[in-house]
């Protein structure tokens, strides 16, 4: 069996083809510029990675010309696109509507339309993303797999807001989290490498990357996670502020005479560890900046450290303690100071990192040592795998 995996952004679409018989990736790439004359594909196959500029004036477009590459006869990894059996789909913000993985119709459609307010960014280009499929394979399942989905297991009281109740019922004002994909993933591989049933695992997973949440999960179900309502509530990120005094947004817009557009833009696009620290939005450069004496890059680095360790302490509480830590997300995985940083925090907690094994990037690893009371691991994560799986199951 032979799945492709989409995801859609506004301008941009990512892909990978699965064999879901060993789980090998065939091909991926990324179509960037979408809607531009100078669109182009990155297409890796084969242990190449080809560039193509090819105008794409919207996603049908992008999705047409990526597919020809699957069957190009230069580089090929099918000899037909009747060889894909499906279609999985990373979607967003379902709401309170979709609790789980689900096979695409009119009806997921409108969900994702219902929730376009609590996703501009990313529910549009989800459902572009959907049509474009219908066109192109009209004949293929489709699976969607929400990043809100995974969440729907936290309580009310964790996930309810303290304003007045009507505007819950009125509009959906709850926390919903993201990055649920991703969670699924890392909690069901680390049931595997531990060789244990995820029921009795209590796990903080800390998805760190240009956006970034933690999440308790117990007993492989979300108990309670960091973003809310849309993905800019939490821990800070490389862009946006995560959790702020409501005040201070009231504050500056009076002040500086703000609309509502203009501050929403600043809080997802102007703050965050770049915006404490006044450097280009590459985490890189501002961990190396804090590492050359930059002070406002040091204070920055410093306040996510303890912003996500202080969400570690409040998730493990949560769940009555902890059996594991989790680092995924492209930080989480690859920045060898921002995993000790956070841990040393977490001494009280009896938490122990190995200095040495601690020096891994992006590859599997247990990076506490024997004495630590919990086990600290590094997971890459896998989104698309996670999706093709689902798709996979859904569609037999």
């Amino acid at each position: 069996m032979k799945i492709l995996v989409l995801n859609c952004g506004s301008s941009s679409l990512k892909y990978q083809l699965i064999d879901m018989e060993n789980e090998d990736v065939l091909a991926s790439g990324r179509y960037e510029r979408i809607g531009e004359k100078e669109a182009f594909i990155t297409h890796k196959v084969n242990g190449q990675k080809i560039k193509i500029d090819n105008p794409a004036y919207d996603h049908t477009e992008a999705i047409k010309f990526t597919l020809e590459q699957l069957v190009n006869p230069e580089y090929k990894v099918i000899d037909s696109l009747d060889e894909i059996n499906a279609i999985g789909h990373r979607l967003v913000h379902g709401g309170e509507k979709i609790s789980e993985s689900v096979v695409i119709d009119e009806k997921v459609v409108e969900v994702l339309k219902e929730y376009t307010d609590l996703a501009p960014l990313h529910n549009p280009a989800c459902i572009l993303g959907i049509e474009a499929c219908k066109k192109v394979m009209p004949d293929k399942k489709m699976v969607g797999v929400f990043d809100t989905a995974f969440h729907q297991t936290i309580n009310k009281e964790r996930y309810i807001y303290p304003i007045p109740y009507k505007y819950y019922e009125e509009y959906g004002v709850r926390k919903y989290g993201f990055h649920g994909t991703s969670y699924m993933y890392v909690s069901q591989r680390l049931a595997e490498i531990e060789n244990k049933d995820i029921k009795n695992m209590k796990v903080v997973a800390c998805h760190i990357g240009q956006g970034a949440s933690v999440c308790a999960i117990d007993s492989g179900k979300s108990v309670d996670t960091s973003m809310g309502i849309t993905p800019l509530g939490g821990i800070p990120m490389v862009t946006r502020s995560g959790d702020v005094d409501p005040s201070i947004i009231l504050y500056l817009m009076k002040k500086e005479n703000l609309s509502p557009e203009k501050m929403e833009n600043i809080l997802n696009k102007d703050s965050g560890v770049a915006g404490i620290s006044g450097l280009v939005p590459d985490f890189r450069e501002i961990e190396n900046a804090s590492n050359e004496g930059n002070e406002r890059a040091k204070i920055a680095v410093d306040n996510l450290k303890y912003q996500v360790a202080g969400y570690i302490a409040k998730y493990a509480a949560a769940m009555n303690g902890a059996d594991y830590i989790i680092f995924t997300g492209g930080i989480g995985e690859n920045q060898v100071n921002v995993r000790k940083g956070i841990c040393e925090y977490l001494r009280f907690m009896g938490v122990e990192i190995d200095e040495e094994a601690n020096k891994v990037k992006s590859e599997e690893k247990l990076i506490s040592n024997s004495e630590s009371k919990i086990k600290v691991y590094v997971i890459p994560t896998n989104e698309e795998l996670m999706i093709a799986r689902e798709t996979k199951r859904l569609i037999k």
